[in-house]
């Protein structure tokens, strides 16, 4: 097993991450992208290498998307037919989460989704952007899927070749991979996880007009098509 972890601009949780998880499953190879993050943050990165992580990236930020099919290429390559789970990089997924979304991995076309219920202390802007994509994919796709924005999921490497074809540069490409499992025969199958957040250190990169547009854009553009005579829906 391979937990790509995308990252950029990271801070100390990030070597946390990689960290326990190598403490917890050591058979597992922790491979973290740096999505062109700049100079300021080799420390980091050098430190989640000591930490235990195999640290590959590019010098300019192209996005989360551009970053995850970077590490499913790099994993194609150096280690084919491994299972893939992506976890993010400031301590949302915990461990054990990550693991068992490991475990509901299947050698054939599905996904597993690290699915959060959002009790707790979690910031607004995030439950209401996960209730309303999640109802919006639901009229779309006719598909159920509770966190349509898990960045917790994991992978058989027989997806690979398939993940690295979705379009998608920044954060609309995990809803696009949702958007396109239906038309591809991949199941969808979604495991329950705890919802972690830090209001402390709650930050994102997340522009909230510029990426919403981007994320919503797919669940648009698939309804369009599914509506027009000949679609899907036609």
């Amino acid at each position: 097993m391979v937990v790509l972890i995308p990252s950029y601009q990271p801070d100390s949780r990030l070597v946390d991450v990689v960290r326990t998880l190598r403490e917890s499953a050591p058979a597992a190879e922790v491979l973290v992208v740096d999505d062109g993050s700049g100079p300021g943050y080799e420390g980091v990165f050098r430190a989640a290498a000591e930490a235990g992580a195999t640290v590959v990236g590019y010098a300019v930020n192209r996005g989360k998307g551009a970053a995850l099919k970077s590490g499913f290429r790099w994993v194609a390559e150096h280690r084919p037919g491994e299972t893939v789970v992506c976890a993010d990089s400031d301590g949302q997924h915990r461990v054990d989460d990550i693991l068992r979304v490991a475990a509901a991995v299947e050698p054939r076309r599905m996904m597993v989704i690290g699915g959060r219920r959002f009790t707790g202390d979690v910031p607004p802007r995030s439950r209401f952007g996960n209730t309303v994509t999640r109802h919006l994919f639901r009229l779309v796709s006719g598909a159920s899927v509770y966190d349509t924005q898990s960045g917790l999921r994991g992978y058989p490497s027989e997806l690979l070749g398939w993940l690295i074809g979705i379009p998608g540069e920044r954060f609309e490409y995990e809803l696009t991979m949702l958007v396109a499992a239906a038309d591809a025969g991949v199941e969808i199958r979604e495991v329950e996880i705890a919802t972690v957040y830090d209001p402390t250190a709650y930050s994102s990169h997340f522009r909230t007009v510029v990426d919403s547009w981007r994320v919503y854009r797919p669940l648009l553009s698939y309804a369009v098509t599914r509506r027009r005579p000949g679609g899907a829906g036609g």
